[in-house]
């Protein structure tokens, strides 16, 4: 069975999505601290040509908080609004922005949790059967941390394939995981460019943009353009 684990990243970019549809079962690292910095509430879409930054909203966003004890505000109508000016023209917009719609205005204020429902959501547009599961909802040894809390993961679901993206080619040892029988290998996204309206190819945008400018059919051929290590 092929795993991988990530932390919850709303509208991710390609490479996430590539994981995602590689993988039997994809575990939402929900039960970690929250990063400000990092992707979790926020991305970027074409805006004017440019990378445009959008947010979600949280109520008192912390470090010191696990990202599943993290809320939304709901700025949604706001953020539909954003969506809806940068993407009117494209191609795809009647079809995609319902489905943003459907995506922002669900009930849901756990950010972990929302952002989980969105990817299952998008998921299913795009034909992916991948099952989702929350490490919070998994019987783990919490006093873990790093790679022997996602060898703790890979063990409790008996993975005999643990994907990761390539960033974390200097966090995990493929002896270690071969040491337990799991098979380790790193994905690197390899750049697929495609027509953004008559602009100059803006690349790693969320998947919000892809969507807007491509067809299923084309999506799936870029979920396959990358190199394993």
């Amino acid at each position: 069975m092929k795993l991988a684990i990530m932390q919850p990243y709303l509208f991710a970019y390609i490479g996430y999505w590539q994981l995602i549809n590689e993988v039997d079962t994809f575990v939402i690292f929900d039960d970690v601290n929250f990063i400000k910095r990092g992707y979790i509430n926020k991305n970027y879409i074409l805006m004017g040509g440019k990378s445009h930054r959008f947010s979600l909203e949280l109520i008192k966003p912390s470090q010191n908080k696990l990202i599943n004890e993290t809320k939304i505000v709901g700025n949604f109508t706001k953020l539909l609004k954003t969506f809806e000016m940068a993407y009117k023209s494209a191609p795809y917009f009647k079809n995609i922005i319902p489905l943003i719609e459907i995506v922002l205005n669900q009930k849901e204020r756990n950010l972990a949790k929302f952002i989980g429902n969105s990817l299952m959501l998008i998921s299913s547009y795009l034909e992916l059967d991948t099952k989702f599961i929350y490490s919070s909802d998994m019987d783990l040894d919490n006093s873990l941390k790093g790679q022997r809390k996602i060898l703790d993961i890979c063990k409790n679901l008996k993975a005999t394939n643990y994907i990761n993206s390539i960033g974390g080619i200097q966090l995990y040892d493929k002896k270690i995981f071969l040491e337990e029988n799991i098979t380790l290998s790193f994905l690197k996204t390899e750049l697929a460019e495609y027509k953004q309206y008559e602009n100059k190819f803006v690349p790693y945008l969320s998947i919000v943009d892809i969507l807007m400018f491509n067809s299923i059919f084309s999506i799936k051929i870029m979920l396959k353009k990358f190199k394993n290590y």
